[in-house]
């Protein structure tokens, strides 16, 4: 027998019960078990196999995998993740991104524009194995997306588009794998396609990810001529049987010199150069083939090397290459077999701690299987949170908390064991600045709190969304990562949340800065009632040394320190809240320093009143200052035929572009460098009409600059309405 929520249900042969009397069991235990799709079992129960609950809720560690998608747009992610719920069991159908019937993109928004916007989860088995999959988005506006899935997850597959290698965006994602300290592999996707070229895209991972390479498979023919792949470790061919419209159907076979002496002896060459490479990296591995195989490589048993690549994956030297067509049904079961072979279980990772949930569900992409309990190392949802948001860590106690970050070695002493976990950080999510904005304005005024409300939900759910009241009109403000992301959001607002806002024109997100040093002084003496209210202070603006986001506060060595003390709270708020609002366009001020060189407080003084002192004395000293315009500059990549390279260029040097260099890719030329966000709007209608839609483009946020003198008077004239017509 097995429980389901306390209650008590005689074991059934799960192989002969068909799926619907296994749902109605469920739903007499009260387990919500919705079923929209055509899927063919839930984890753990696949073809004639019969497990108890407890191995599909909790598998044992060992046999856990935890692993996200990740790649630049359109290289193939989902159509990969629905390959693999395919032939894992998991669906009876295969999905496909251009009909948007997919698993993992559920969302109206996701299926009419065919990306993924919002990560996904599904969990099912392969060959004895969990695997809890996520599947993450590539477009650069949800870059945070993958951000706080690789922050959890224990390892990742990193798909490339085979005709174009490391692209834009792939390299985004890498670094914040590199970050996190995720083993990844490589999958080599779109190998049937024009152009398509196997020693590109590897030498492309290795001169710009500056990774090593190790290659597991090699291809059987490229583009329309792509049949297969040959496994190197085992000296093996796999040929998927064209009449096979599912892929299913493959044969591996043994490469024999009588059958195929060419394809065999480039696979001994392969071998023998991946047992070289990775021999360099595993000193165990070393050893073994130096003691016992150094005459004749052929020998080294298959079970050994994959021992050792397993190892070197996760030490993070070198990542696993695979190759194969998604689309086409080719390649994906072995990587199924490489991502159970070569990524980290939970138990090989640093993380993983014991949590207690009043309600635990098992995520299936939309839908959810209400689960009783979960073991370490295991993906799962919970509902019912009020104050968690997205990059929160949660933790039994303060106690599990600091003994977490001592295994982690996070846990620093600094004031004491009664403040040390009080002032605990553990591993959060780096939320990247919007560079865009806009207004948002609900149908009418009695719409305002639900309007409010549906952001508030989203900013918990989506931390790069920020949102803001505008001190002087009174308007809500959203500030975004892109026209994309602000789009997604107000369609979401429309079908989630029922309201139809009305948005403002995008604008965007510009700093201000000082460019010398200067002094001021302010004082405020008021009486409130009998009570007197006295503050004088005076102090420096100047340019930061280093760049800041924020404010850099210091305290000259004249001013009482314990009047510091006393007022630290409010002299920094008032200096903070100074510096959103500079003096050209009102936008926030960054890379600045204040210094505090005087400071006169009467007895009895509100703290208040000493913020409004010291707030108008900070604002008094950027108008005296020389001002400088900040812009955001962003990083762009175009993929374009070379025949329409020159109209282009000429496009961009229009838009105050900067082109850092040419590369070629096949047919193709991509041009690198940076350009304004200002000179991007639309940007996507004008290369299409240029390029006759034959171009793509990656646009990523890279720093802010300072706007030339010329292009600083033309916006400030634009924005006081002095714009000249031409």
């Amino acid at each position: 027998m097995f429980a389901v929520n306390n209650q008590k249900v005689f074991s059934v042969h799960l192989n002969t019960m068909c799926y619907c009397k296994l749902k109605a069991i469920l739903k007499r235990s009260k387990t919500r078990v919705p079923l929209r799709r055509n899927y063919s079992s839930p984890a753990g129960v696949i073809g004639n196999d019969v497990k108890s609950l407890h191995s599909i809720i909790s598998p044992p560690v060992a046999k856990i995998r935890n692993i996200g998608i990740m790649a630049h747009i359109d290289a193939g992610k989902t159509t990969t993740t629905e390959r693999i719920l395919y032939y894992s069991g998991y669906t009876r159908s295969l999905g496909d991104v251009d009909d948007g019937d997919t698993v993992t993109d559920f969302m109206a928004q996701e299926r009419e524009r065919g990306i993924t916007i919002q990560s996904a989860a599904v969990t099912f088995d392969w060959k004895g194995y969990r695997v809890n999959l996520i599947d993450t988005p590539g477009h650069v506006d949800f870059t945070l997306e993958v951000e706080r899935c690789l922050r959890v997850l224990d390892g990742a597959v990193a798909v490339f588009d085979a005709s174009a290698g490391v692209e834009a965006q792939t390299l985004t994602v890498w670094k914040q794998a590199d970050k996190h300290k995720v083993p990844r592999i490589c999958f080599l996707n779109k190998m049937d396609k024009t152009g398509a070229s196997f020693n590109y895209a590897v030498e492309s991972i290795r001169e710009k990810l500056k990774a090593k390479p190790l290659i597991l498979q090699l291809p059987i023919g490229e583009a329309r001529t792509f049949q297969g792949v040959v496994d190197v470790v085992n000296k093996e061919k796999l040929l998927w049987n064209s009449n096979s419209g599912d892929g299913k159907d493959f044969e591996r076979k043994p490469l024999l010199e009588t059958s195929d002496p060419e394809l065999l002896k480039e696979t001994i060459e392969a071998r023998n150069s991946l047992i070289e490479q990775v021999a360099d990296l595993d000193d165990e591995f070393a050893d073994l083939v130096l003691g016992e195989f150094s005459d004749n490589f052929d020998l080294v048993p298959a079970e050994k090397l994959q021992t050792a690549i397993h190892r070197v994956t996760l030490a993070q030297a070198a990542v696993p290459v695979l190759c194969g067509s998604a689309l086409k049904n080719k390649g994906v079961q072995p990587l199924l077999d490489a991502i159970t072979m070569y990524l980290p279980s939970p138990e090989e990772r640093e993380h993983g701690s014991l949590e207690r949930m009043s309600r635990l569900l098992l995520p299936f992409a939309d839908q959810h299987v209400e689960i009783p309990s979960l073991t370490a190392g295991n993906i799962a949802l919970t509902v019912g949170l009020k104050q968690t948001a997205t990059g929160d860590t949660i933790v039994s106690s303060k106690s599990s908390a600091l003994a977490a970050a001592r295994r982690a070695g996070r846990g620093e002493k600094k004031h004491g064991k009664n403040n040390e976990a009080e002032s605990l950080l553990l591993a959060g999510v780096e939320i990247p600045e919007p560079v865009f904005f806009c207004t948002i304005e609900p149908p009418s005024v009695a719409k305002q709190p639900d309007l409010d409300h549906a952001l508030d939900r989203l900013q918990r759910e989506d931390p790069s969304l920020k949102v803001r009241i505008d001190p002087d009109s009174g308007q809500t403000v959203l500030c975004g990562m892109g026209e994309l992301h602000i789009e997604i959001i107000h369609d979401r607002i429309k079908r989630e949340y029922g309201l139809e806002t009305y948005l403002g024109p995008l604008q965007v997100a510009y700093r201000e800065t000082i460019l010398n040093s200067v002094r001021a002084s302010d004082t405020l003496d008021r009486t409130l009632g009998d009570k007197r209210h006295f503050v004088s202070a005076e102090l420096e603006a100047r340019p930061g040394e280093a760049p800041s986001s924020r404010a850099v506060i210091e305290y000259a060595d004249c001013v009482s320190e314990g009047l510091v003390q006393a007022s630290r709270e409010a002299i920094e708020n008032a200096v903070h809240s100074a510096c959103l609002q500079g003096p050209l366009l009102g936008s926030p001020v960054q890379d600045v320093a204040i210094t505090l060189h005087s400071l006169m407080i009467h007895p009895g003084t509100s703290t208040t009143m000493v913020n409004a002192c010291v707030s108008r004395c900070v604002q008094k000293a950027l108008k005296k200052a020389e001002k400088q315009v900040l812009e955001p500059l962003m990083s762009l990549e175009v993929t374009v035929p070379g025949d329409y390279l020159s109209p282009v260029l000429a496009d961009l040097a229009q838009r105050r572009g900067n082109i850092q260099e040419i590369q070629t890719r096949q047919d193709s030329k991509v041009v690198i460098g940076f350009v304004p966000l200002a000179e991007m709007m639309g940007y996507s209608t004008v290369l299409r009409t240029l390029t006759s839609g034959s171009a793509t483009f990656a646009l990523e946020f890279s720093t802010y600059q300072a706007m030339s003198p010329q292009d600083q008077t033309a916006l400030l004239n634009q924005r006081s309405g002095l714009a000249q017509v031409l």
